[in-house]
Formats: structure tokens, sequence, C-alpha cells
């Protein structure tokens, strides 16, 4: 006997279906509530089911809907439904599957799949059977409903189809799918191809076993007239480029020749899956072999895919010019992600390299569209062509940069900016003439075009800083600062960023103009509106990062840190502005060192504030997950960042803040959290608190020191970065009382020095935090010299003479002191890494040179002439020079 609903109890459900499409929140909350008390009835999922697959009476809307609410509650407990209801819920979707409306068939697929993907595909052994078998109805609407449902449960389940969980299926379906690539319906073949589409990058057996079939089936498909079909040709051909390339290269001419004319399809989703396919051949090995003899044609079409399309100016609201008086919309703003504090050692002749700076800037159209495809395929290309790429561009460029309509003109700036990386070289000659038209460009009446020009600009700012500051720099910072002011909110925020960039790249030429650029910076705080308050912090941390303690004048502190302050009263401790704000202080701190002093005890209380109420609602949310929420960590990772801050800037001031807190406490807490960037964290502030007020930290060593040893896995790189910093730091406070705890830490780090593919930071970490080790506990410590001198000294010779090196130094050679034989073997590489000082202290010296001399005397003069035979050229004369040897 089949399940029929009660007449009431159908009216009912059908009433709270109309109720939840109203608008109104208050009729929301009812509906919420009555689904509660519905959800207690085990058959009112068999009503839902029946109002979707039985009511035809309904409009579809409201069928569909039925079957929404059904799927949500198949997500959140379909194990509880009682038998009979699942059967019956089952068994009407595959009836059903074929219904005469679209919407109801792509429902009844999404409740499918739902049902497959909780665990159900096992369970379920006719489902897959019966779908396929539906592909071969006559009926139009069962065949597409049927693919449909499997196109779905091929994107869900794709990894459990290719197991040996179900028998494999797909050995029976890629065979039945490519069957259906010549169906006469367009819907089915797009069907087809996006089932087959699933299985490629994961590299599907039975998918490899018929890949030439695939292959020739998607070239007969090439000139589809369904765009749907063309672009998944296209994603097809895109996928098999990565996965498959030795099958594609025979026709690589061909399929070059095609997606240059797919590039241009006058529908843009097939002309964006298509501009995929020019990013994934240029990190393929064959691209500069393949491409070069096309460059001629790709390059024209990469850089007209670049203009803003007539609905991107519509969506971007191109035609508004002042807009900075208007509130930003909440939505508008992107959830921002706090990167933890990672300890680092500087090394010879290093630039910061921000990897976020790639790419266009237009990121309110955050959608990938065919403009920011045609910008980053450019991008790559410059980078595997370099300068080859220039005489398809520059007779183009010429044209665009200086064309009378903004629209065409904004494409070639954009063009300049993502050539920029690629092609510097060969743009050299062009620059001092393109940098002041540029910088002309910055008060050009259209604000797309003034915010365009912020971003090619910041491409080029190490050029800029590289020439005298009066040629480019100083015009270039005066029209950037005007644009920080500008009216319109995009320029503000693309001035502000392209600030950022050049402050990394000017450093310290910034410091004649600080007091001109704080007076725009503060203004612009009076200025903006909430989603670019975000990025104005950005650019005054990055101030304070780039220009150091040149900062730390009364006149700059009396500028910069009222408003930062009144911001920071402003803040309530539970929002997510902090974060940005706090970074920025954190910079501004270290930037201001003892100038920081009078505005330090508020910011420090309300970050151990931040730091307690965040571990006291975790306790509660572990203790309690039903009744309370799970606190968001990112507000203590973020403040004790701050705080490590604090600590390196104020150095021995911190002293009475931590004296006063229970900051020693908490940390204890937070160095055993779940969540590796709070230990992650806590290790570098364990750290910043050894090397300003070691006293406080003295007490809890004991404690301290297992946590640390168990944190020296590398599986969580920066945390064990940090802990290994962290315990170098304290070995040099404690001296030899270190002793009790060698143990705890030493094979963990050796092992980690001897790894492969250990992160060239880690390893660098690992070597100084040893060398102090074996300073403080050379008896514990040497023994073990022969396991680890050789990665040591290679670890070590790319470093800059520091403090951190030069503590380490000392206690390799306190080490061979104590066991001469465990260097023998290596010796070569004690010579190469000594060689790597430039100007090491007077004493250190010494010790170098008797360790060299010692070495020497003890071999023998024509052992040592063998032996240094081995040396390149440079390390020998380098130590002839300074050691005589």
């Amino acid at each position: 006997m089949d399940w029929q609903p009660d007449e009431q109890g159908l009216q009912q459900v059908l009433q709270l279906l109309k109720d939840s499409q109203s608008p109104n929140t208050a009729t929301q909350r009812v509906v919420q509530d009555k689904l509660k008390q519905l959800n207690q009835f085990p058959d009112f999922n068999n009503y839902l089911i029946f109002v979707l697959t039985r009511l035809k009476s309904e409009d579809e809307p409201t069928r569909s809907l039925s079957g929404l609410i059904l799927k949500n509650n198949v997500k959140a407990h379909y194990q509880s439904f009682p038998q009979p209801v699942a059967e019956f819920i089952k068994q009407e979707c595959l009836n059903n599957i074929g219904d005469a409306s679209s919407l109801i068939r792509a429902t009844i697929g999404i409740l499918i799949t739902t049902i497959a993907s909780k665990g159900e595909l096992q369970m379920w052994p006719e489902l897959l059977p019966q779908l396929c078998n539906l592909l071969n109805s006559e009926d139009y609407n069962t065949c597409e409903g049927a693919f449909g449902a499997l196109q779905k449960i091929c994107e869900d389940s794709s990894e459990l189809l290719d197991s040996d969980a179900l028998n494999r299926p797909l050995n029976v379906m890629i065979p039945k799918f490519l069957q259906f690539f010549k169906h006469c319906s367009p819907k089915i073949r797009s069907h087809a191809i996006a089932c087959v589409n699933q299985f490629i990058m994961d590299r599907a057996q039975a998918l490899m076993e018929n890949i030439d079939t695939f292959i020739e089936h998607l070239f007969a498909l090439a000139v589809d007239e369904d765009p749907e079909v063309r672009k998944n040709v296209c994603r097809a051909l895109v996928m098999l480029l990565e996965v498959r390339i030795d099958r594609l290269i025979p026709h690589m001419h061909s399929i070059i020749q095609y997606m240059l004319q797919r590039t241009q399809d006058s529908d843009e989703n097939v002309a964006l899956e298509a501009c995929e396919f020019w990013l994934t051949l240029a990190e393929q090995p064959i691209c500069k072999e393949v491409l070069t003899s096309h460059l001629v044609q790709l390059i024209p079409i990469l850089v007209n895919g670049m203009k803003y399309s007539e609905i991107d100016i519509i969506l971007l609201k191109g035609d508004v010019e002042e807009d900075e008086a208007i509130p930003d919309s909440e939505q508008d703003i992107k959830p921002r992600f706090h990167k933890s504090r990672t300890v680092t050692l500087q090394h010879e002749e290093e630039r910061p390299q921000d990897p976020d700076d790639a790419e266009d800037d237009d990121d309110t159209l955050s959608d990938w569209n065919l403009r920011k495809c045609s910008a980053a395929a450019l991008d790559v290309l410059a980078n595997v062509f370099r300068e080859e790429l220039l005489p398809h561009l520059l007779p183009l460029l010429k044209e665009l940069l200086f064309h009378p309509e903004w629209v065409i003109k904004e494409s070639g700036i954009l063009v300049l900016g993502a050539i920029a990386e690629g092609c510097m070289q060969g743009m050299v000659p062009y620059l001092p003439e393109l940098i002041p038209h540029l910088i002309r460009c910055l008060a050009d009446k259209k604000a797309l075009v003034r915010s365009i020009a912020c971003w090619t600009l910041s491409r080029y700012a190490h050029w800029v800083v590289s020439q005298p500051p009066d040629m480019y720099l100083k015009p270039l910072m005066t029209e950037l600062l005007k644009r920080i002011l500008d009216s319109n909110k995009r320029v503000q925020e693309a001035a502000c960023s392209a600030f950022a960039t050049l402050e990394e790249e000017a450093c310290t030429e910034l410091v004649p103009y600080l007091s001109f650029i704080l007076d725009t910076l503060v203004f612009a705080f009076g200025k903006y509106q909430h989603k670019n308050l975000l990025i104005l912090y950005d650019a005054i941390g990055t101030l304070a990062d780039s220009v150091g303690h040149h900062l730390n004048q009364p006149e700059y502190i009396q500028k910069l840190m009222p408003p930062l302050i009144q911001k920071w009263n402003e803040l309530k401790d539970e929002d997510k502005d902090l974060f940005p704000l706090l970074e920025c202080l954190s910079s501004v701190a270290t930037a201001l060192q003892s100038g920081f002093l009078p505005y330090c005890e508020p910011v420090y209380q309300r970050c151990v504030t931040l730091v307690q109420k965040t571990l006291a609602q975790a306790m509660m949310y572990n203790q309690h997950p039903e009744q309370y929420e799970a606190p968001d960590k990112d507000f203590m990772i973020v403040a004790l960042d701050l705080l490590s801050g604090l600590a390196e800037g104020l150095g021995c001031h911190v002293e009475q803040l931590v004296a006063r807190s229970n900051i020693m406490t908490l940390l204890f807490q937070c160095m055993q959290d779940t969540m590796p960037e709070v230990r992650q964290s806590s290790f570098a502030l364990l750290g910043d608190l050894t090397k300003a007020c070691f006293v406080h930290v003295k007490p809890c060593i004991a404690e301290f020191m297992p946590i640390l040893g168990t944190n020296l896995n590398p599986e969580f790189i920066s945390v064990c970065n940090n802990a290994t910093w962290a315990i170098g730091e304290i070995c040099m406070q404690m001296g030899a009382e270190m002793q009790p705890y060698v143990q705890m830490v030493l094979n963990n780090l050796v092992e980690i020095i001897n790894r492969p593919n250990t992160p060239k930071t880690l390893l660098e970490n690992t070597a100084i935090t040893i060398g102090r080790l074996g300073f403080v506990c050379p008896q514990e410590v040497a023994p073990m010299l022969q396991q680890f001198i050789r990665p040591w000294c290679t670890s070590l010779r790319n470093i800059r003479d520091n403090e951190e090196k030069d503590s380490a130094f000392r206690g390799i050679c306190v080490m061979i002191g104590v066991n001469p034989g465990g260097v023998v073997q290596d010796f070569i590489f004690f010579c190469d890494a000594v060689a790597s000082w430039v100007s090491p202290k007077d004493d250190l010296r010494d010790m170098f040179y008797k360790i060299l001399h010692g070495f020497k005397d003890q071999v023998g003069e024509e052992n040592w002439q063998q032996f240094s035979e081995q040396f390149p050229p440079l390390l020998k004369d380098r130590l002839a020079a300074f050691y005589g040897v």
C-alpha cells in the first residue's frame, strides 16, 4: 500500500511553503519555528516529497521549495529517517526524475545526489544502474532528468565512483556517457561532456582507457552551435592539457588555432573557459616551443579581452565619479585573514617579494571574468617569453595608451601593468617616457582610468625607486598622495594599495617626505568609508615597517597616534576591524620603540583581555558545545602578535606591563592550544618576552620547555620554526642552566636539520638554535657534532652577519674544541661557512683562526695542500686573505 497524505496535514505543509516565500522577516521567524515543530513528525518528509513529485496542481516554485527543504533535512539528519520514509523518498525520486518541468527535474537531481553523498551510494545499489538505464529512454524529459542527476553525482562523488568500493561503475558509465556526445539534443550533449569532465583531473582509470575516443569525440564537437557544449569542450581541453598533454601534443597546432577562435567567442562564458587555456599552457614546459609562432595572433586577442565590457562598466558604476560620501555595504567587505607571525632571518641581497601584488586590481568584480583572465594570461606569458613578447605588444600599446576613448586607454594601462614583471628588462628604455604619462593619467577625469594607473605604477615601483628621487619618485608620490584623497572610493583603494607597494620598495627614501605623507594619511582617516579604512591601516603599517625608527620623532608621533588611538577606543572587543588595526599598531610600536611608551598601557591591557576572553570562551565551548559558540581565535592570534610587536619595540620597558598582568599564565595555555596558528604566535611572543624581560619568563621555564620540545614537529612548519627560535633565545638567557633541558630538544633539532625538503627558514633557525644550545652546553651537544655539522654549515652560509649568526658560530667553535673529531670529515663545509663572514667580531675571528690553523698543523703542510686543492678558487682566496691559510 502506497503512503497517502492526510488532507489537513497537506494543507498545513502547503501553507508553510507559501509563508516561507514571504520577504517579511517576522514571517520567516515563524516559518523557522514551525519547521522545527514539523520535523518532530517522522512522516513530515513524506509530505515534502509528495508535494515535490505528485502535487502537479501546485506552482513549480512551491514544489521545488518543498524539495529543497527536504534536501536540507536529508543533509542534517538522514540517518534518523525511518526506513519506510527513506525508501518512499528514494522511490519517488527515481519514478519522477522525468517530470515535465526542468526546475522540478533539477530539484529531484539535487535531492538524489544529497542522499547519495550521505554514504548512500553503497546503500542504494540500484541508483546508478537505474539512472544509466533511464538514459536510454525515448522520452527527452526522462533522459535529461537522469543525466542531470548523474552529472550532480559525478560532481559530488567522483572519487568514490572511481574506487573498488562500488565495483568500479565507471567502467560502464564512461563508455555510456561517450555515446551521448553525438546526441541530437544540445542539453544532453552538454551533460555528457560535463559528466566525463569530472574524471579528468583524477585520471580515473576508466577514462584513461578511453582517452583517445574521448579526445576524438571532443574534436567532433569543436564547432557545436550550442555555447554550453562549446564551453564544456574548452573546459575539457584545458584539463587535458594539465593531465594528458602527451595525447594533445600531436594535435597541438589545431588545438591552439581552435582556442584562438574560442577566446573570441561571442558567448563570454565560452571565451572565459577558452582563455584559461593560455594560463594553463604557460605552466607547461612545451609552452615556448608550441606557442611562439602563434603569438602574433594571440597577443592582440588577449589585449582585446582586457577592455572593460559594457556590462562591467555598468556594474562598476563607471559613470559615477564621486561616491566617497556613500557608506559601504557590509557584503562588499571581504573577510581578512591575519597572517600569523613567523620569525625569519635576514639574507644577503634580498628584496621583499609580495606574492599578492600580481594580476588585476578590480576586485569588486571579484568574479573571475574575461578581462581578469586575459590579464592573468598576459602576465604569465610575459614571464615565459620575456622580451620576445614586446615586438607583438609595443605597436599595440602605443595606440592604446594615447587613445582618446577612455575604455581603450584604460585597457592599455592594464596591459602595461600586466607585463611589468615578465618584460621589465625590455621595458626599461621606454619607462622614462611612459612613467610621466602614467603619472599624468593619475589625474584623468575618469575614475576607472585613475585607479588602474595607480595599480600599473605600483608594478613599476622598483624601477622608479632605482632612479634619482627627483626624477620620478617625488612626482609619483605627490600624485599618489592626492589620489589617496580622491573623491572616488575605488581610486582611494587603488592609491592606498599602490602607495603601500611604493613604501616597501622605497623604504628610507621616503624619510624626507614623512611629514607630508603623514598629513595625507591622517586626513584620509576622517574621509574614508569602512572598506578603505582597512586598507589605510595597511598603508600606515607598511610605512612604519619601511622607515622604521625614523618615525620616532615627536612631530610625527603627534600626527599619527591620536587618530589611531581614537579608532582603537571606538572599536569593540568583538569587532573584526580590530585585526588590521592591531597589525598596523604592531608595526607602529616596533618602529616607534620608546616613542610608543605613552600609548602602550591601554594597548597592552586590551591585548591581554582579548587573549583571556578568547581562552575563556574556548573553554566554555569545549565543555558545553551545545550551549556556547566556538570562539573566533583570530582575535587571540592578532592580540598575541601585537604583544610581540610591543615587546620587540619597547624592549625592557615592557617589563612593568608584564609584571602587572597574568600574561605568562595565559601564554602557558596558548602554547598548548589545538590550533597551530595560536601556538605559532605564542612561541613568537615567548621569544620576544625572553629577549625583553627574561626575569618573568625564567620561573616558567621548567613548565614551558617540555611544550617547546613537543612542538618541534616539522609537520607544522611555522609552529616548529617559532618554537625553535624561542628555544634559541631562551638558551642565550639561561646559559649553563639550560643543561637539564638539552635532551628534551636536541634529538628533534638534529633530526629536523637532516630532513630532506625542509624549508630554508626552518633550517636556518634550527641551525642557529643548535649552535646556541652548544654554546651554553657544549659538553651535552658536542658529542653529536658529526650528525649535524654538514647541514649546519650549508644552511648558515647565506645569512647576513648578525647577532644570531654570531652566537651560533661561537657555539660551533666551542663544540669543535670539545670534539674536534666530529668535524674532520666535513671540514671543507666548515671552511666554507667561516668564509661566509664579512666582518666577524675580533674574538670570533680569533676562534676561527685557531681552528683553521689547528687543523692545518694537525694534518701537516703536505696534506693541507692536498686538502685545500678541493676548494673553489673564491674560497681559497678568502681564507688566505682573512686567515692566512
